[in-house]
């Protein structure tokens, strides 16, 4: 399931936890909150497309974790074996104008076998 893959590869390489969920208790200042939104599969080969948002009490500090979360799932998980590809969609601002957290978000089609 690639949603395994991504949380243990991003809670290896991030300073903050990543979550299916936004955590309802012990919310920690920052973190990231991950969700397959959708996919396809042809010829064995499946392609997810994912988005991952940034959460932190600031607009600079949630940049700054979706860029490095951005440059590792650019960079660093296209080495791992079960993944064959993986492309930036778009990365945005996306504070959530109602809890007034801040957030930012990426989406990335990831091509896995």
């Amino acid at each position: 399931m690639i949603e395994e893959i991504l949380i243990n590869f991003l809670n290896f390489h991030m300073s903050a936890p990543v979550y299916t969920d936004k955590p309802k208790k012990d919310i920690p200042e920052e973190y990231f909150v991950l969700e397959k939104t959708g996919g396809d599969l042809s010829d064995h080969i499946s392609e997810s497309t994912i988005a991952l948002q940034a959460y932190a009490p600031s607009r600079y500090k949630a940049a700054k974790l979706i860029e490095d979360a951005n440059a590792a799932m650019l960079y660093e998980l296209i080495k791992l074996d079960d993944i064959s590809g993986v492309e930036l969609n778009g990365s945005n601002s996306f504070t959530d104008t109602t809890t007034k957290e801040y957030r930012y978000q990426s989406v990335f089609v990831i091509t896995h076998y």
